[in-house]
């Protein structure tokens, strides 16, 4: 095996600028495959943790009564949960209302927040120091498609638990930025209290969430989710992220193969005398067999080499500042952050490297068989079989 090393290495470099167009496209895909799927598993990290961090916690209780997907449920989806079980969980109570600015109506969740609560990452503090009446705080995406800002007030409407209308004028005391938009388009938070107040309800919840030392489990009255659940519908854009990139990759991981087979077989017709000096010199055909192979194979291994040179330095840059997002994408519904950092696994690496090497191991050895099937005269006096 060694002897078949070397003679495959310096047949290689041998050949010259044609071993190098191979083993460049064979480097560019090796790279374009660990880029693209660091890219994917970068923003399913930091989305996961983004969600995590703004609204799953550790797992969330929902009243059975209330169902995500249909806002008829919002006005009697609520209850109470047990003190025992409410431990390391805070509440979340929804209200369905509509907010007024610049005299548009545009409809709003309103969600009840505890301003002591240190489970989710809302800037609750600036509900506790404000002096008005009904201190709200709205994400950028609302903000934006409202155009209010610190300290503007805009009458919002409401119904109580009667089903009665009520209307105040509400105040802008925080802006907010979150990268996980099903938390911020449409939907306003103010204290729980202050919503208990205005809507007469008291001491329920539509939702708890669940925080540090929180266990997800089943309660009666209460439907458990546990992160995996909440974050599946990401995993599935991801997932769908992944299948529909690796058409591209899979495409230039063909045509480097391609390159390789067509390599090989020239190399086997134009080399027929050597092939039957090998065999002469007391090489058995497996043996030659075996040599063209490494022989492609080692196309992989100097376009990991190269691979390594080139992508070690780039992902390391592009791992620590990033790829920066357009803004439109925030807009699309999908959490993902103005900067995504790309996760380059050692998993990752080892799979594409086996991948690629394995491929074209395989591509090179099928053209190689035919040496098996050569007489040794013919091949020395150079005739086509």
């Amino acid at each position: 095996m060694k002897l078949a090393f070397q003679l495959a290495y310096k047949n290689l470099i041998g050949a010259g600028l044609k071993t190098w167009l191979n083993v460049a496209i064979l480097a560019f895909t090796f790279l374009l495959i660990i880029f693209y799927n660091g890219f994917i598993d970068g923003w399913n990290r930091q989305a996961l943790v983004e969600a995590e961090k703004w609204e799953y916690g550790e797992g969330q209780l929902l009243n059975e009564n209330y169902d995500p997907r249909d806002p008829f449920t919002i006005k009697d989806g609520y209850g109470k949960l047990p003190s025992e079980e409410a431990q390391h969980m805070t509440p979340i109570l929804l209200r369905q209302g509509s907010i007024y600015p610049d005299g548009r109506m545009f409809p709003i969740m309103i969600k009840g927040i505890e301003i002591n609560q240190d489970v989710l990452a809302f800037p609750a503090d600036k509900l506790v120091n404000s002096d008005e009446s009904i201190p709200i705080l709205i994400g950028k995406r609302l903000a934006k498609s409202t155009n209010l800002e610190v300290g503007d007030q805009v009458l919002m409407r409401w119904r109580d638990k009667n089903g009665t209308f009520d209307a105040a004028n509400v105040t802008v005391v925080e802006v907010f930025k979150s990268d996980v938009a099903s938390i911020d388009a449409g939907q306003i938070y103010m204290s729980l209290d202050k919503l208990y107040e205005i809507t007469g309800l008291q001491d329920v919840a539509t939702m708890y969430i669940g925080g540090e030392g929180y266990v997800s489990h089943d309660v009666e009255g209460w439907v458990a989710k546990d992160k995996e659940e909440l974050s599946s519908g990401l995993t599935a854009i991801i997932n769908t992220k992944k299948a529909s990139g690796s058409i591209l990759y899979i495409l230039l991981l063909a045509i480097a193969l391609l390159a390789i087979f067509d390599t090989q077989v020239l190399s086997i017709f134009r080399r027929q005398k050597e092939i039957g000096t090998y065999i002469s010199l007391g090489m058995t055909r497996i043996q030659v067999v075996k040599l063209f192979t490494v022989e492609g194979g080692m196309y992989s291994l100097l376009a990991a080499i190269v691979a390594i040179i080139v992508g070690v330095p780039l992902f390391w840059y592009v791992s620590k500042v990033g790829i920066s997002m357009p803004s439109a994408s925030q807009s699309t519904g999908v959490t993902i952050a103005d900067v995504i950092h790309p996760y380059f696994s050692l998993s990752l690496i080892v799979t594409t490297l086996i991948l690629v090497i394995a491929s074209a191991t395989i591509v090179s050895y099928m053209p190689s068989r035919k040496i098996a099937k050569m007489d040794p005269v013919n091949a020395l006096k150079g005739k086509i079989q």
